[in-house]
């Protein structure tokens, strides 16, 4: 995938100011519909937000690092990586909704006991923003940023984005559908 970086900036700045939207209206729901799990085993709202401050937690200080000690000026363009572009689009959400096993490090299950997370989540994708807004400066090709479960591979900023923010959208989906679960029965 090629496109130009700004654009691409843009479009990644959306899903994420989408997404502060949802999750801040699900402040508003009893901490009984926050908890509630659709089936024996799976993950409740607040549970699928902790999972994704998991992977902030590690992200957002990774990005913030690399941004800081880059040297690297602006490039118009942003080609994706053939590995980046893989994990960014496998992580989004389909008609045909494959399970992905999540890293035993990221499984939110028994971490918390209040509804904290939706504010963490909030005050990160704050964090996010600011990013995406410094990386408009900087090269989102030649900027690397090693993944959670592995030391060893490095994937291009642009597309380090776009795998954090797709997989939000991922479980964005997850929680709507949990909502319709158990909100009808």
């Amino acid at each position: 995938m090629k496109c130009k970086s700004l654009e691409l900036l843009d479009q990644l700045e959306k899903q994420v100011q989408e997404h502060m939207s949802f999750v801040n209206s699900l402040e508003a729901l009893s901490q009984e519909t926050l908890r509630k799990r659709p089936h024996e085993g799976s993950w409740n709202i607040l549970e699928c937000i902790q999972h994704l401050n998991l992977y902030g937690s590690f992200y957002l200080p990774e990005i913030t690092k690399k941004i800081s000690e880059s040297n690297l000026g602006y490039n118009v363009d942003f080609k994706s990586g053939f590995l980046g572009n893989y994990f960014a689009n496998s992580i989004l959400p389909n008609d045909k909704e494959k399970k992905i096993k999540t890293f035993r490090k990221m499984d939110p299950r028994n971490l918390m006991q209040s509804a904290e997370p939706i504010p963490v989540f909030l005050e990160q994708q704050n964090r996010l923003l600011h990013l995406l807004d410094k990386a408009r400066s900087k090269d989102l090709t030649k900027i690397r940023i090693r993944l959670s479960f592995s030391n060893w591979i490095q994937l291009r900023l642009g597309d380090i984005f776009r795998f954090i923010i797709h997989h939000n959208t991922r479980h964005i989906v997850q929680i709507k559908n949990i909502l319709s679960l158990t909100t009808t029965h």
